[in-house]
């Protein structure tokens, strides 16, 4: 194809884009992945607790209160970045605050690693959610405007696909540094304990975020806003410089020209406890994401396997072998959201994750005491593994990366950041209180723990089934309608295919 040639539509395509040589594609791509490393650290930093909760439990004699809060405490800062990151983006940029997210990455994972106790620890912990919530909401918009049109999408994805990575890195590390040390509670480099080890590792990752936004180019969007046109134009023609640049900056100014009507014009207020419906159906496709333990898997596997009798390199084993099937799942649902819909897709992890969280529940209620501690007798134990590993793949496939395809789509312009910003608010919440809370309930009953988790997940299939709009096929603006008709998304997308022939 000339590489005069320039692009047309807004679909997908396959090998080389319209109007976009090979060698673009690549240099593109290679600025996506850069940007996209903030969710690796974000994925790093949430899941590296995982393999020290038992240790730092033991070495500071905290209560399973107590420890709940230690291990969720991150999520509260977490919260607080992505509150401030999109308006300190805004303000100074998105590469500044790619630094400020590094810095702060680097400073939470020293102090963690050194933390004399557990005030200390967490005070580290917070700091270091400050540096996950700023990559939550930087680095996707990073990608979203650096990106030609027609491979933003599968661009965007690369975000959750980088957090399943980083969650496993995570996890992968955690083991090494135990089985290498003989626990994580056994002294390691230094006179310092492996569980100290597990934290000051995540310092590494930070230091190459910090290099690599020293050398990323600033967001055109971001240089537009800010009245730098001919340094915006500078950017688009070295990543994208066989695209068509004018027509670039002519939508950059009317999507600003938008965003600031809608900051003037756009509410949220509606006739249902004060919202707008659809801005509850964000809210609470959020809450189930979280409400149905995901989170308790990568945050407390390896406490959850020794707890009924695994070892703990085994129990870390697993915790990787899972954080694995995670990762290949993810690339599955980035393959069919668009052939297949949000929907059946939704629907079908909902039913996946409501069978192997029941499995779980009754497998743990088989547990007996040996020697002082539980354990799974019998099938029992290789039952609950194979419950969780297929609870992780019905998520993985399903509610971990379409819930936040839904809530880039559903929302109407003139809300569309407000209502994101309040769902994502609305996640974080929920998914402290999962963590915060499971520790104790454990204690008190597993099979009570993990009852409630299949509950809330038969619960999310009844809500998709008769809340949840399909938007597959639907540009933004026809999206945010409520339950539309069956196959109305690819009624209208043959329509137009139809007119334009």
């Amino acid at each position: 194809m000339s590489k005069t040639t320039k692009p047309s539509g807004n679909g997908p395509s396959t090998g080389s884009l319209p109007g976009v040589a090979p060698g673009t594609n690549r240099k593109v791509i290679a600025l996506a992945i850069a940007g996209a490393f903030g969710g690796f650290l974000f994925g790093f930093d949430s899941s590296v607790i995982n393999g020290a909760v038992e240790a730092i439990k033991g070495q500071f004699g905290l209560t399973e209160a107590i420890t709940g809060f230690a291990v969720a405490s991150a999520l509260l800062g977490a919260a607080t970045g992505a509150f401030l990151g999109g308006r300190l983006a805004d303000r100074f940029g998105r590469i500044p605050v790619m630094l400020v997210g590094a810095i702060v990455f680097f400073a939470s994972s020293v102090g963690s690693g050194l933390a004399f106790g557990v005030v200390d620890l967490i005070v580290w912990r917070v700091l270091g959610g400050v540096g996950i919530g700023l990559a939550s909401v930087v680095a996707p918009a990073y990608i979203a405007e650096i990106s030609p049109r027609q491979m933003r999408g599968r661009l965007g994805s690369l975000q959750q696909l980088a957090i399943t990575i980083g969650i496993f890195a995570a996890l992968l590390s955690d083991a090494v540094f135990a089985t290498t040390a003989g626990g994580a509670s056994e002294m390691f480099w230094w006179g310092l304990e492996a569980w100290r080890w597990m934290f000051l590792v995540s310092a590494i990752p930070a230091l190459i975020y910090g290099v690599i936004a020293l050398l990323l180019p600033e967001s055109p969007r971001y240089l537009v806003l800010h009245d730098k046109e001919p340094k915006a134009r500078e950017v688009l023609a070295k990543v994208w410089p066989n695209g068509d640049v004018d027509r670039e900056i002519r939508d950059m100014k009317k999507s600003i020209d938008e965003d600031l009507k809608a900051k003037r014009t756009g509410t949220l207020r509606g006739p249902v406890f004060g919202l707008k419906p659809i801005v509850w159906i964000g809210i609470t496709l959020s809450v189930f994401q979280q409400f149905v333990g995901i989170n308790v898997i990568f945050y407390y596997s390896t406490t959850l396997w020794s707890a009924v009798g695994f070892e703990e390199s085994s129990s870390l084993a697993i915790s990787v072998a899972t954080s694995v099937t995670n990762i290949l799942v993810t690339l599955v649902a980035i393959a069919l959201v668009d052939r297949i819909g949000r929907r059946p897709i939704l629907l079908t992890g909902s039913i996946g994750m409501t069978v192997s969280l029941a499995t779980m529940a009754i497998a743990f209620s088989q547990s007996v005491m040996t020697d002082g501690e539980l354990a799974l007798p019998g099938a029992w134990g290789p039952i609950a593994l194979v419950a969780a590993n297929v609870f992780v793949i019905s998520f993985g496939a399903s509610w971990g990366p379409v819930v936040w395809v839904l809530l880039g789509e559903i929302f109407p312009n003139t809300i569309r950041a407000k209502a994101l910003g309040l769902a994502a608010a609305a996640q974080w919440i929920a998914n402290f209180l999962i963590t915060v809370t499971f520790p104790p309930m454990a204690a008190l009953s597993l099979p009570l723990t993990y009852g409630m988790y299949a509950l809330f997940a038969g619960l999310s299939f009844l809500f998709v089934l008769t809340k949840v709009p399909e938007t597959n096929g639907m540009s933004l603006d026809e999206a945010n309608t409520l339950l539309p008709h069956k196959n109305a998304a690819k009624k209208k997308a043959a329509k137009k295919n139809t007119a334009r022939a």
